[in-house]
């Protein structure tokens, strides 16, 4: 500013070199040195970026959106040792890709198991032959004192600089089930592991540390409250490293078609699923090249799943992928209509009798979708739904399945409070026409006794059949009566017998 407009202010040039002095910038650097090792100061964060990315580091720095230093970094997996947390079908898989396209020569593979692990042995002696060495390490990732005794082991001649963490593990259940004993099983190998990591090579000089996260954590999958939690904090952690001025990439992974250690009990029921949330399995040669690119972004998260977005789908799409999906060509008109008044008016307009069974196809049609048959004639009305194979997560998934495609809102418990499809069909009806349930009931009956009177005509005109048939009926039509007229409490026992009971009566009196 000009001295003029600031009355007594004045100002000065000052050479610090020639006017403090020796004495007074020793005194100066002296004290700088002490509020550094008191921990008061900081250094500037540093920003690295892969060589290959020289050209994006370099406008990045022109355009003035850094802070600190921006660091090129060449060959990241080359230069010392790689640590692979976990050594399963995914740690064996990575260490291949890494020797092969990357240079790696020393990597460490680090797992509860060690050189136990399966497939080990012919891990080591195939990267031997690449000309890379391979050690397998029994240590407890989630043990602070254990992976500091693992990284001591690291010399000087092979230093650590690249950490990439695969290691997790599943224990899917549905938010109620959830209690404090199921959450550490799934946070301390993602959560607790990668921290320990964190604080533990903060000294070090490493080019690269990247975490397998999940995509659960980013558009959220049924039953796995727990595993996106422990997945959050991996892409938070990258976050904070990043902005730290220290490497750090979150992968946030979808399905694998290589069944891994977390993936190998999935069947085609639970992959089918995974697709309704448009999650497709990818093959291992495009998880790996997702790697590389991932790794080369600079960015600290990057969801690395396969979705497919262009298939129509009745199920519900994940709120983040709203913007992405592809929208049926041509007029509204033409499109499906699957919302939830639709089918209320479709069921409606139907006659009375047939609203049950058209019911009874949609919640069919729902249990072969979650279940992942090819249709539902594949789902018996009668069949309990545990015999069917629901358990507590796809009894839930069922449930929000039924409660978009009806507009009723249901309880968690709706698939188990019902002991087969026809039972829930019939309770649904009765929700969503409560008015017309009892008409519908009343049609099937009159229904049901015309077949019975098309059957009495069948009988001989006289005969022993003919009579039993005859007392049965009267001594029916005498419980009814007694049953809507009052009458002795064996004669009222009617009244809890369901129309399915009394059809069933009906038949063992014809047959």
């Amino acid at each position: 500013r000009d001295p003029a407009d600031l009355p007594g202010v004045g100002y000065l040039p000052f050479d610090l070199l020639l006017d403090a002095g020796p004495d007074r910038i020793q005194s100066l650097l002296t004290e700088v040195v002490a509020h550094a090792e008191a921990g008061e100061l900081t250094g500037l964060p540093t920003r690295t970026w892969p060589l290959a990315d020289a050209r994006t580091a370099f406008r990045f720095m022109a355009q003035a959106r850094h802070t600190g230093k921006i660091v090129l970094t060449v060959a990241p997996y080359a230069d010392g040792t790689v640590l692979i947390t976990g050594a399963g079908v995914l740690g064996g898989m990575l260490a291949r890709h890494l020797v092969a396209e990357h240079g790696a020569r020393d990597l460490v593979l680090a797992s509860r198991r060690g050189a136990a692990a399966p497939g080990s042995a012919d891990l080591v002696a195939e990267l031997a032959a690449a000309g890379a060495t391979v050690r397998f390490e029994t240590c407890d990732v989630t043990d602070r004192a254990a992976l500091d005794a693992l990284l001591a082991k690291l010399t000087v001649e092979a230093p650590l600089t690249a950490v990439v963490h695969t290691a997790g593990a599943l224990d899917d259940g549905v938010l109620t089930e959830l209690g404090a004993d199921r959450l550490p099983g799934v946070l301390r190998p993602k959560a607790d592991a990668a921290w320990h990591l964190h604080e533990l090579t903060a000294g070090r000089d490493l080019s690269a540390f990247v975490l397998f996260s999940s995509a659960a954590a980013t558009l959220g999958t049924p039953g796995q409250a727990n595993y996106a939690a422990a997945n959050a904090f991996l892409d938070a952690l990258a976050e904070r490293r990043r902005a730290a001025g220290l490497p750090g990439t979150a992968a946030a992974w979808g399905l694998w078609v290589d069944a891994t250690g977390l993936t190998r009990h999935l069947d085609a029921a639970d992959v089918a699923r995974a697709g309704r949330n448009r999650i497709v399995p990818m093959a291992a040669a495009e998880g790996l090249a997702l790697f590389d690119t991932v790794t080369a972004t600079g960015e600290a998260v990057t969801v690395t799943a396969r979705l497919d977005l262009a298939t129509a789908s009745a199920a519900p799409t994940p709120p983040l992928l709203h913007g992405l999906v592809a929208t049926p060509a041509g007029p509204a008109a033409a499109r499906p209509v699957t919302d939830a008044a639709a089918l209320v008016a479709r069921i409606t307009a139907l006659p009375a009798p047939e609203r049950a069974p058209a019911l009874l196809d949609v919640v069919r049609g729902q249990v072969a979708d979650v279940l992942g048959h090819r249709g539902s004639d594949a789902v018996a009305p009668d069949r309990g739904f545990k015999e069917l194979g629901f358990d507590s997560l796809t009894a839930v998934e069922l449930r929000n399945r039924l409660g978009a495609a009806t507009g009723l809102r249901l309880p968690t418990t709706i698939v188990f409070d019902h002991p087969n499809p026809a039972a829930l069909a019939d309770h649904l009806l009765d929700a969503l026409l409560p008015s017309e349930s009892d008409e519908a009931t009343a049609d099937r009956i009159i229904a049901e006794l015309a077949r019975v009177e098309s059957a009495l005509g069948a009988l001989p005109a006289d005969g022993a059949d003919r009579a039993r048939v005859a007392a049965h009926l009267r001594e029916l039509a005498g419980r009814w009566d007694a049953g809507t007229t009052g009458g002795t409490p064996e004669r009222a026992a009617l009244d809890g017998v369901t129309a399915d009971e009394l059809f069933d009566l009906i038949d063992r009196g014809i047959s």
